[in-house]
């Protein structure tokens, strides 16, 4: 497996795994990671997957105390160049597979017609299109459980919306460019909102606060209204 270390401060280091959003660049991120947050000494802090990269953050002054001869960085890196050459295939795992119910339409998806007609489909094909397909998880980011997700077919691409919203409510399925997410939490945004789920992704009181995970798959299920009023009050 081909990599790059780099440092990002005085007390973390940026493996990177590739160039390009891609499968088999994602499953390397996810091996690495995997192994690095199961079996990294104490003085590691966190483990960070993104895209093409995983970031591990150390705590110097633990590092200088195995090694009081070397810079943390150069002990760090040689830790992490030789556990490179024990990964292999048998240290990744199979992702979840997450149903994520969806509300289309109406008040909650304000913006699908918009989606439908700029793409000269109906809104039923919209809904169809956009829950036919699965979807991978690749990384969590920009806000608390927001999923940066690929997969998303191009017959519903549709561009951001010229002005930003103030606030979008939690649960908000949206899509920009070729992309399509969920705003786990109320926040701005730009994103052509075309449903909501009453599924809660970012529950901060909870021991395992985010829903979703880099490496989970997530398929779409279209429910109505009143499907979604029951499910958001068991939620509450």
């Amino acid at each position: 497996m081909e990599f790059n270390l780099s440092p990002l401060g005085d007390n973390a280091i940026i493996i990177e795994l590739g160039k390009k959003i891609e499968m088999n660049i994602h499953e390397h991120v996810q091996r690495v990671f995997e192994y690095f947050n199961k079996k990294s000494p104490e003085w590691v802090i966190e483990c960070i997957p993104a895209f093409t990269t995983v970031t591990l953050f150390y705590n110097p002054l633990k590092v200088s105390k195995t090694n009081q001869h070397a810079l943390p960085y150069q002990i760090v890196s040689a830790y992490i160049t030789e556990s490179m050459k024990k990964l292999n295939s048998s240290n990744s795992s199979v992702g979840r597979t997450v149903e994520i119910p969806v509300c289309y339409g109406g008040e909650l998806g304000p913006d699908l017609n918009f989606v439908a007609e700029h793409n000269s489909l109906s809104v039923n094909e919209v809904i169809q299109i956009h829950s036919a397909n699965e979807y991978l998880v690749y990384m969590i980011g920009f806000a608390p459980g927001f999923p940066y997700i690929g997969g998303m077919s191009e017959k519903i691409a549709a561009p951001r919306r010229k002005s930003p919203r103030l606030k979008i409510p939690a649960g908000s399925v949206g899509i920009a460019g070729t992309q399509t997410g969920i705003y786990p939490i109320e926040t701005p945004g730009g994103w052509q909102l075309i449903g909501q789920t009453p599924v809660k992704l970012f529950q901060p009181e909870s021991e395992t606060p985010t829903l979703l995970k880099a490496g989970d798959t997530i398929k779409f299920k279209p429910i109505s209204y009143e499907q979604y009023l029951e499910v958001k009050e068991e939620t509450e």
